[in-house]
């Protein structure tokens, strides 16, 4: 069955959206069956993918609203190599019509239920804000990706989010944990940068990953190409991290796996 991560920063402009395309396109590379879902209204992961955001008969807000079931709403990246459940402007509107539904919170989680089996790992690319969205997002979820700059404000809104992230794991999802942080447009050439990444060694050793993502024009110009930046530049410094990324992750679930029936 699948693992379902959010993708998950209250902050913008982290890596969130760049993460999951390129997350998703390396897991492809490895094997494995994926399923990107993008949950932010602004539809940049839909757009990333290569797939027309204007031109979408269903996306992901039919989906919450009851008006097509997961499947029918699915595209594919041709790119990336994965399947995407697109979105666009519409899923502004899911944020008052989730409010007045049953079970509002779960609504993404019962609609993953039928199609888990059917793939390796599901991606969740959630909004800059803790919303109903991103709710549904971290209730759906086995563990939060957190994607973070290194820098001061950062490690402030960290802490923030982790407490959102127990306070509905009690609340809504008891099994939800943070799966790991990651650093993003990193340089270490900035003391801060390495200052920062020290007290995260420091706070959360068994949490933030060894792989950091670096500064990196072609990690930049890809989503306008719409593919990935292991399609659109497979040397380049971005795509050789998220690589490493997703072998990182795979050997952390392969790790915890055997732990769990040991």
């Amino acid at each position: 069955m699948a693992k379902v991560f959010a993708i998950a920063n209250q902050k913008g402009g982290v890596g969130k959206t760049t993460t999951c395309i390129n997350l998703a396109a390396s897991l492809v590379a490895t094997k494995r069956r994926v399923l990107l879902i993008d949950l932010d209204p602004q539809g940049n992961a839909t757009t990333g993918s290569g797939v027309d955001k204007q031109a979408l008969e269903h996306s992901i807000y039919d989906v919450l609203m009851g008006e097509c079931n997961l499947v029918e709403a699915m595209q594919f990246s041709e790119h990336g190599g994965y399947q995407l459940l697109p979105a666009n402007r519409d899923l502004t509107a899911a944020e008052v019509g989730l409010l007045e539904m049953k079970m509002k919170e779960s609504r993404l989680r019962y609609a993953l239920a039928p199609i888990r089996e059917n793939y390796d790992y599901i991606l969740i690319d959630c909004p800059p804000a803790l919303s109903m969205l991103t709710v549904n997002a971290l209730v759906a979820a086995d563990g939060v990706i957190i994607p973070m700059q290194c820098e001061y404000y950062a490690l402030e809104g960290l802490s923030d989010l982790v407490n959102s992230i127990q306070r509905i794991g009690k609340l809504l999802n008891p099994t939800l944990k943070i799966e790991g942080l990651l650093r993003t447009m990193y340089d270490p050439r900035i003391s801060l940068t390495s200052d920062v990444s020290a007290q995260l060694k420091e706070h959360f050793p068994d949490t933030l990953y060894q792989t950091v993502i670096p500064r990196n024009v072609r990690l930049a110009e890809a989503p306008s190409f719409g593919m990935p930046a292991l399609v659109y530049d497979k040397q380049s410094r971005g795509a050789i991290a998220y690589l490493a990324l997703a072998g990182e992750l795979v050997r952390r679930q392969r790790a915890n796996a055997h732990t769990a029936t040991v």
